[in-house]
């Protein structure tokens, strides 16, 4: 009788270490794609001017990225002049949209990161 409550003691326990491990490994991926997330905001902000659609690619390691840019409003700014003596052109801004999904697959579960920020650009010409 002791033999079989040690055993089944020892089968909870290994359980729980497989879980936890499992969870610890979920957890790692988490920050693994947030910070590729991070990565691609940053790359999209200051990389070059913003250019209105869908881009995505193969981040490597099991991730992939997709991102996502849209024209939310534009306006025409007028440059301050307080002489008045140039007649420098309007220009035309555009507060975008930019949003960053990093997805991978978790043992057969489909997993994904989302971040969303606003950022202002020139309108396209």
């Amino acid at each position: 009788i002791a033999f079989v409550i040690a055993a089944l003691a020892l089968g909870v326990l290994y359980q729980a270490a497989l879980a936890g491990l499992h969870a610890t490994r979920t957890a790692t991926r988490y920050e693994q794609a947030l910070s590729r997330a991070r990565s691609r905001l940053v790359i999209a902000e200051h990389g070059s001017p913003l250019i209105t659609g869908d881009m995505q690619g193969d981040d490597g390691g099991g991730f992939h990225w997709l991102l996502r840019v849209a024209p939310l409003e534009a306006t025409a700014v007028r440059p301050f002049d307080p002489a008045g003596l140039r007649h420098a052109p309007d220009y035309q801004l555009t507060l975008y949209a930019v949003s960053v999904w990093v997805s991978w697959d978790d043992f057969g579960t489909q997993r994904s990161v989302r971040l969303d920020t606003q950022q202002i650009g020139q309108a396209a010409r």
